[in-house]
């Protein structure tokens, strides 16, 4: 199946310093991209993988679990490793919870994590059905595109494939039990009006990481997919001086030439 345009994968060949983005559930790097692009411009290596299953069609991402999205952000992590001294990784939503994993396993590897509006649990009340609904109804309505900026549109699924929630439901299950192994600076950005993760889940993950060098940053003005709202600026530049500060010598290679 051909990519929905805007949803391709992105990455960029720059300094010492290297970036792994991770998109959210039923979205695409689309959500990630202006954020991906800005840290390439100044200098950063930037890899922005497509999850499995995503960017194409629903349908497709049936026949996928949590396994096949981790695994390909383990792979872009282990290939990021080798090119650069020093590594971050960043995530959206379900995003959130693959960066936590890959720091709680990772260790060392991972200097830092920036998450955004970091998923932690499945709150509908349906979801405890999904074990037997998942058999009977293949899909229900999708969650993509809670923006507040008129005009901004995510990239994503309007469906959500029931196989595939019954997997997430799983992995944020595993990350739970795993946070605290996340050591690692982490940079936690959440919005308060957010219609698909509540607020619950970003206090949950701050209370229990093990991390000591903890930033809590509120997003006053935007909803879930913050990243393309009214607050994706101030993401951009608190997660640069976040990364700077742990990594000074960022930026300071390299500059965007392009995907």
């Amino acid at each position: 199946m051909p990519v929905l345009p805007g949803a391709e994968p992105y990455r960029h060949e720059g300094g010492e310093v290297g970036v792994l983005l991770c998109h959210g559930f039923t979205g695409s790097p689309q959500s990630l991209r202006p954020w991906a692009e800005y840290l390439a411009g100044r200098g950063l290596t930037v890899s922005l993988p497509l999850l499995p299953g995503h960017g194409t069609r629903w349908q497709d991402m049936q026949v996928t679990g949590w396994q096949d999205w981790y695994a390909e952000v383990d792979r872009e992590l282990r290939a990021l490793t080798e090119r650069c001294a020093e590594v971050f990784v960043l995530g959206l939503s379900m995003g959130g919870a693959l960066a936590l994993r890959l720091a709680a396993r990772h260790g060392d590897a991972v200097r830092g994590v920036v998450v955004v509006n970091p998923a932690n649990k499945l709150h509908d009340r349906a979801a405890a059905a999904l074990p037997v609904a998942r058999f009977l109804v293949p899909s229900t309505k999708g969650i993509v595109s809670d923006i507040a900026k008129p005009g901004s549109r995510e990239v994503g699924y309007e469906r959500v494939p029931l196989h595939a929630a019954h997997s997430l439901r799983r992995f944020f299950r595993l990350v739970d039990a795993e946070l605290p192994q996340v050591t690692q600076p982490l940079l936690v950005l959440h919005s308060p009006q957010d219609h698909v993760v509540p607020p619950a889940d970003s206090a949950r993950v701050l209370s229990r990481v093990s991390s000591t060098d903890v930033t809590e940053i509120l997003l006053e003005q935007s909803y879930h997919v913050a990243t393309l709202d009214h607050d994706a600026d101030r993401i951009f530049a608190e997660s640069l001086a976040f990364i700077g500060r742990l990594a000074p010598s960022a930026g300071k290679e390299g500059t965007a030439t392009g995907g």
